[in-house]
């Protein structure tokens, strides 16, 4: 009894543990992402434009994991930002998240009309991806291309 008992509270266990690690994905607005940063208590965003179909924006998603880890101890909060459509939500974004492992925050743009959001990111955007936003208290700084880690990284710290 004590045996059967102690093998149910582990497989419950692990059910909780395996549940509560998976990630969430969440739709965001641009006036939702903006708030977010306004309003966070993180003092530097490092927010990322992808997509599940972009190759070099899977290539750097690794590379942006790493600097969340590296610098856990920093006022640091490092946004995945998916330009997939509203529509493959649950089955593109959701499982790549999974299959990926990715810890960071994983929002989906909630947003209809590109050329409106590309100009509200950055007017010198040309809606290409992978793409970057870098703020740090009212310092901006926007990047239109893949990185290495090395280029992320320095990047970040010129903050």
């Amino acid at each position: 009894m004590k045996n059967k008992l102690l093998k149910i509270s582990f497989l419950l266990f692990l059910f909780f543990s395996i549940k509560g690690y998976n990630q969430n994905v969440k739709l965001l607005t641009i006036n939702e992402l903006n708030e977010r940063i306004r309003n966070g208590k993180d003092s530097t965003y490092v927010v990322n434009f992808w997509a599940t179909w972009c190759a070099p924006c899977i290539k750097e998603l690794p590379h942006f994991e790493k600097l969340a880890a590296e610098n856990k101890s920093e006022k640091l909060a490092v946004l995945l930002v998916s330009l997939d459509f509203k529509s493959k939500l649950a089955s593109n974004v959701i499982p790549f998240v999974k299959r990926k492992n990715l810890k960071n925050e994983v929002f989906l743009l909630n947003e209809s009309s590109p050329q409106e959001f590309i100009d509200r990111i950055d007017p010198t955007w040309s809606g290409s991806i992978p793409a970057t936003l870098f703020i740090k208290n009212d310092k901006r700084k926007f990047v239109e291309s893949e990185f290495t880690y090395e280029q992320l990284l320095t990047e970040y710290k010129k903050l």
